[in-house]
């Protein structure tokens, strides 16, 4: 049985390399999109959430107008009913059907008279309320209007970098297969707790990239020899030679170019 082949400290380092080289391409890309979506979700629950007082208002305007026809209904009853009261009173035979009728009459007056005050608190909630609809039918239309220009601005971006993105995250996977798993757990690792989510980077005059912290010349010449997985004491992060950070940039510059072409 054919022996597996060990794979070198210098391989892992290329191929860590490389997929550090593809998540940026990745991490470029996601951040033109910048807080667009986080934006267009928030216009998107906004809009959801004034629709739905829109729509609550309208209806409340509606159950209001139908109490309103109620009550002008009650008033024309209670109108008839006195004017047929006032016929009977005509034709009463003692004062004690007269009044009686007359407590009738009053009573219905009475009905006329708190129809008209619950009319017009009806009509004071109405006005109001349409008011309150105008105004947050203006604000709807300007978060519709914002949303619109946001989404096309969103839908631009992803038109123009879906593609890339998506050979980008294939790419990015099938590299990952490459690498022992100790290792892609220990680079994601790194790569969520660095802010610029670089977890592989060289030295970069006489520093890790980024960092103002000098790396002794001899732990300098260690990276270089590539016999093992150097960090970086400060940052964590995992530290390449310039060359080796060259070599692999160039290689990776031509399969970046090959994907963007599809």
């Amino acid at each position: 049985m054919a022996k597996t082949k060990e794979t070198t400290a210098e391989e892992k380092l290329r191929a860590l390399y490389d997929l550090q080289i593809i998540d940026r391409r990745i991490d470029e890309i996601r951040s033109l999109r910048g807080e667009l979506p986080l934006e267009v979700r928030d216009l998107e629950d906004d809009i959801a959430g004034m629709q739905t007082r829109f729509d609550k208002m309208g209806r409340e305007i509606k159950e209001l107008e139908a109490e309103i026809k109620g009550k002008k209904a009650g008033i024309k009853e209670a109108q008839e009913k006195i004017s047929k009261y006032q016929e009977q009173q005509n034709n009463v035979r003692n004062n004690r059907e007269f009044d009686a009728i007359a407590k009738e009459i009053e009573f219905q007056e009475l009905e006329i008279v708190l129809a008209n005050k619950k009319i017009k608190e009806f009509d004071a909630k109405i006005t109001h309320k349409k008011e309150l609809i105008g105004s947050v039918e203006e604000r709807l239309n300007e978060r519709k209007s914002h949303l619109e220009f946001k989404q096309s601005e969103l839908d631009g971006i992803l038109a123009e970098t879906s593609k890339e993105e998506a050979a980008l995250d294939a790419k990015s996977q099938e590299l990952a297969k490459q690498i022992e798993e100790r290792l892609y757990v220990a680079y994601r690792r790194i790569r969520t707790k660095v802010s610029n989510g670089l977890a592989v980077v060289s030295i970069e005059r006489g520093a890790s990239a980024g960092s103002y912290f000098m790396i002794p010349p001899q732990r300098q010449m260690e990276i270089a020899q590539r016999k093992k997985i150097v960090t970086d004491e400060h940052s964590g992060r995992i530290l390449v030679d310039p060359e080796l950070a060259r070599q692999e940039e160039e290689k990776m510059a031509l399969v970046l170019a090959s994907l963007i072409q599809g």
